[in-house]
C-alpha cells in the first residue's frame, strides 16, 4: 500500500509542553481521531543531529552528525533519498539546515528560498534561513504561513513525502528558557495553526506525523539527557494497522523507517525498525 505522508517537526517542543499546551492535538487524541505516544530522542539531543538521525534511522554516532557545528550534506541513505530512488516525490517547507542536509548544491542565501529541482533528493522546498536570530529578534515564520506554503506545495506538486519543520518553540525556548510562558505560548501557536492545516492535509489524502527533535529545560538548553531534553511527542493521523500499544515509548530512531513504510518504500539497510 502506498500513502502520503506529511511529517512536521516541532523544533523543541517536548514532550510535557505538548501535552499541557497543545490542545487541538490532545484534543483528537482524545476523540480518537489521532494517537499520541512518548518518544524518546537520540543523543546528542541536538537539532542537526535529530534531523539526521529522524531522517535515516541512525544514531548520531552512526551517520556522524554530532553537533550543529559540524553539519554538513548526509551521507547516510534518508528518507529523502530513498523515496526519490522509489520514484516518489518530495518537499519540504524548513530550515536552511534541511538545505545543508539534503540538497545537492551549495545554500545561496539570495536564491535557495524557493527551490524547485526534479534531480534533487529535495525536489519542492521552501526554505528560510533565520539569520541573526536572537533575543532581539526571533527571526520565526508565522505558523500559519508555514502551514500555507505546505498546503500550496501540497496543491501545487502532491509530494509523496512532505516535511514541515518550524524553529519558534526551540527559539523561543533558548530566549525565556522551556519553563516560560513565552516558550509555552509558542508550542500553543504551532498547535493552533495545525488545527486550521492538518484537516486539510488530510482531504488532500495524507496521513500527517506530528513530532519534535528535542526538548528543552528551563535553563535554555537542550543537548544532554535530561529527560526534559529527550521525550518528545509522537502523534499520528492515519489509518495503518498494527500501532504500537497505548502507553509504549517509542524511539526517535523507528521515525524513518516508519515514514517509508506508509509510502510503500523499503527502508534502507541500517535503518532501525518501523514503529508500525
Amino acid at each position: 500500500m502506498s500513502n502520503k505522508v506529511i511529517l512536521v517537526i516541532m523544533d523543541g517542543s517536548g514532550y510535557e509542553a505538548a501535552l499541557s499546551q497543545c490542545g487541538y492535538l490532545e484534543g483528537a487524541v482524545e476523540l480518537g481521531q489521532a494517537r499520541r505516544w512518548k518518544m524518546i530522542t537520540a543523543t546528542p539531543s541536538l537539532s542537526g543531529p535529530m534531523y539526521e538521525t529522524i531522517h535515516t534511522g541512525l544514531w548520531p554516532h552512526e551517520h556522524g552528525i554530532v553537533s550543529n557545528e559540524g553539519m554538513r550534506a548526509s551521507s547516510s541513505d534518508n528518507i529523502f533519498s530513498v523515496a526519490r530512488a522509489a520514484g516518489k516525490t518530495t518537499g519540504a517547507v524548513a530550515q536552511e539546515y534541511f538545505h545543508k542536509l539534503y540538497v545537492e548544491h551549495p545554500w545561496d542565501r539570495l536564491r535557495s528560498v524557493e527551490h524547485n529541482d526534479l534531480g534533487s533528493n529535495i525536489q519542492h522546498a521552501r526554505f528560510y534561513s533565520m539569520e541573526g536570530y536572537g533575543p532581539i529578534n526571533a527571526v520565526a515564520p508565522a505558523e500559519i504561513d508555514l502551514c500555507a506554503q505546505v498546503t500550496l506545495l501540497a496543491e501545487a506538486h502532491a509530494p509523496d513525502y512532505l516535511l514541515l519543520h518550524s524553529c519558534s518553540a526551540d527559539t523561543l525556548g533558548h530566549t525565556f528558557g522551556g519553563d516560560s510562558a513565552e516558550y509555552r505560548y509558542q508550542v500553543w501557536m504551532i498547535d493552533n495553526a495545525l488545527s486550521r492545516a492538518i484537516p486539510t492535509w488530510r482531504d488532500l489524502g495524507y496521513e500527517v506525523i506530528v513530532t519534535a527533535d528535542h526538548g528543552m529545560n528551563a535553563e535554555k538548553h537542550h543537548g544532554g539527557m535530561e529527560k526534559i531534553m529527550r521525550e518528545v511527542p509522537f502523534y499520528y493521523f492515519g489509518e495503518a494497522e498494527g500501532l504500537p500499544e497505548e502507553g509504549a515509548e517509542l524511539s526517535q530512531l523507528g521515525i524513518a523507517a516508519t515514514v517509508l513504510n506508509r509510502l510503500g518504500v523499503a527502508p534502507a539497510q541500517g535503518m532501525r525498525p518501523a514503529l508500525f
